[in-house]
């Protein structure tokens, strides 16, 4: 006859319910999958079906009773590892938001906005136009696969205990938003090198012959030539994307700052 103790037990309740709780809190957290446009329903399933797929292939998880205050404090602590890591790699990824603010000024486009229903606000058109550019290129490269990938590393990298992550953790957590800028100013500086020397030109022009309306013919002017440059930069914005990929990739381990004994 097969007995089965409250030990046992309380081991598969632990070894399903701490990697579910992380796993919940980067759902809701990380890029793609924390969009409106994807029920809390899915989410949930999600994660429940990514945890069936992670939890036996995953480290030994440490032997407390998950009622205890022990447990719980454990859970929560997963929960905001999880957090953590979904927005590490969110502030990476508001790089395309930055670049595009930046070119839709140049452009005289500052203006132009619309209503996002996937992030309830008020979007540029040019950083919505990057975004959308973004995931398309972030789902070619299987980039949902490393999410899976790297999720399943963290377990090993940051174990599943009581001891709680260094403060510093939280810093660099704070300090990724230096990145966020420097990435949407690299990204776009072809776009706005092309619209400074338009501008230039412009200015010259107006200069040579005073009678020229420089507002009537500066705009489209300063509009076309946006377009013009943004077209032909996306033939060379694959690679610095997946940089851009590839360093939030790495900050969803890399914001955690080693514990000091």
């Amino acid at each position: 006859m097969i007995s089965i103790g409250s030990a046992q037990i309380d081991a598969w309740i632990v070894a399903f319910i701490y990697p579910l709780t992380r796993i919940l809190g980067f759902i809701a957290t990380a890029p793609l999958w924390s969009s409106n446009g994807v029920p809390a329903r899915t989410r949930l399933i999600l994660g429940l079906a990514i945890a069936v797929a992670l939890t036996p292939s995953l480290p030994p998880m440490p032997v407390v009773q998950p009622a205890s205050l022990t447990g719980l404090w454990i859970m929560a602590q997963q929960m905001l590892i999880g957090i953590g890591m979904g927005f590490a790699v969110k502030i990476v990824f508001a790089a395309f938001n930055v670049a595009g603010e930046f070119i839709g000024t140049q452009m005289g486009l500052g203006f132009a906005t619309f209503y996002d229903p996937l992030s309830s606000a008020q979007t540029p058109v040019i950083a919505e136009f990057i975004n959308l550019l973004a995931l398309l290129l972030f789902l070619s490269m299987n980039g949902h696969l490393l999410y899976l990938a790297t999720l399943a590393q963290s377990f090993s990298a940051i174990p599943v205990s009581a001891t709680p992550i260094a403060a510093g953790s939280w810093l660099n957590l704070a300090e990724l938003g230096s990145r966020m800028f420097s990435a949407g100013l690299l990204l776009s500086l072809p776009v706005m090198a092309a619209l400074m020397i338009t501008n230039v030109a412009l200015a010259v022009l107006t200069r040579a012959a005073p009678q020229l309306n420089l507002f009537a013919l500066g705009f489209p002017l300063t509009l076309l030539g946006g377009f013009f440059a943004l077209a032909i930069s996306l033939n060379y914005m694959a690679t610095p994307i997946q940089g851009i990929f590839e360093v939030g990739l790495e900050a969803m381990l890399g914001y955690v700052a080693p514990a000091k004994p």
